[in-house]
């Protein structure tokens, strides 16, 4: 018989050899892992992406019994940028599994998906696996409009089991997103035909460093319970590979604010707003949903805390626990660092994985007694 360890290890390596960046398909890891889950009912969530890409949620239930924990994790990763091993050659090397999504989070998906068939059969389970988390969060947002599964079955909590260092995190940040584009009319930057988007653009970008400014500085933008306390405003400009002898035909500005719960985000999207509709600029506002936010005394938490002897804390990265949340009472608790996430040469420490299968079966099995 394999050890616990030796099973993630394995199912983790076969997930991280399957390219599954937000941009591409997930079918066939979501293939893969249904055909890992032999006792579970499975529920899957197809669809198309709007650019045309083939993905899937998955909902899969082990007995009947409402009141569950149900385990929550992504099939899709970040692209690898600036990596000098093959991404996708998993790799155990120095007690660390090496590989994309190692961290983030194939290998804490492997995990959970272990302990949850590893439970006693009596033992009602269920794991909520999405897609496009590092986008759009689409798969936890199908699977709470549409899975039948979920809503006969509502889970007495759910865990999100993103890279937190085995360490409870009762609640994170929440983000807007926001899509500014300026348009104007390519020509030889030597002649008087052209207009150059970013001369409209300017401006625009002059009032979002004044809010960038704000929320580090004033402090009624600023959660203390966080690190760091302020509210970001992450400001990426591109000029679509324009070339300086070109007058700019398109500026797209895109930025991300990331709030707590404390935080009404409305005067940030308020002034964003008012300054693109100044501009001339067309805006695109997508907000990702409510900060998910457990008091420190809710039983989930305590139940945490006592289960892996950690103290609860907050995150201020963001998960699809911003779904969840609005389903039952969430948790972020997972294997690794979120230091290693998004990074060249991705990996996880062995001996988290290995703690984390028993951390997780001891969490459905407690939250089970107590949901009867």
């Amino acid at each position: 018989m394999s050890s616990p360890l030796s099973e993630v290890v394995a199912l983790a390596s076969r997930l991280i050899a399957l390219d599954t960046r937000s941009s591409r398909s997930n079918r066939g890891l979501a293939d893969l892992i249904v055909s890992e889950l032999p006792e579970f009912a499975v529920e899957r969530l197809d669809f198309t992406d709007p650019e045309g890409v083939e993905k899937t949620a998955l909902v899969a239930l082990r007995g009947q019994a409402g009141g569950c924990l149900a385990f929550s994790a992504h099939m899709d990763t970040v692209p690898p940028v600036g990596w000098a091993r093959d991404p996708f050659q998993p790799a155990v090397q120095d007690n660390r599994l090496y590989g994309l999504g190692s961290c983030d989070m194939k290998g804490p998906m492997a995990a959970a998906i272990v302990a949850a068939r590893s439970l006693p059969a009596d033992r009602a389970v269920m794991l909520l696996l999405t897609c496009d988390e590092e986008t759009t969060k689409a798969g936890a947002r199908r699977i709470v409009a549409e899975s039948q599964m979920l809503k006969t079955h509502p889970p007495a909590g759910i865990l999100v089991a993103e890279p937190t260092n085995l360490r409870p995190l009762r609640g994170h940040r929440s983000d807007v997103q926001f899509t500014v584009t300026a348009r104007g009319i390519q020509a030889h930057s030597s002649t008087a035909d052209g207009l150059n988007a970013n001369i409209a653009l300017i401006p625009f970008l002059s009032e979002m460093r004044d809010i960038y400014l704000t929320l580090r500085a004033d402090p009624r933008f600023q959660d203390p319970s966080y690190v760091p306390p302020w509210c970001d405003l992450n400001i990426i400009v591109d000029n679509h590979g324009t070339a300086t002898n070109i007058t700019a035909p398109l500026a797209t500005c895109r930025m991300k604010f990331r709030y707590s719960k404390a935080i009404d985000p409305m005067w940030v999207i308020e002034r964003v707003e008012t300054a693109a509709r100044r501009q001339g600029l067309d805006l695109v506002v997508r907000q990702e949903g409510t900060p998910p936010e457990l008091a420190i005394e809710h039983p989930l938490v305590q139940l945490a805390a006592s289960v892996t002897a950690a103290s609860p804390d907050v995150g201020a990265f963001g998960s699809d626990g911003s779904q969840f949340a609005a389903v039952a009472p969430t948790l972020i608790l997972g294997p690794g660092s979120m230091e290693q996430a998004h990074r060249p040469e991705e990996f996880i420490d062995l001996e988290q994985l290995e703690r984390s299968v028993l951390i997780f079966q001891k969490l459905a099995t407690a939250l089970a007694m107590v949901a009867r």
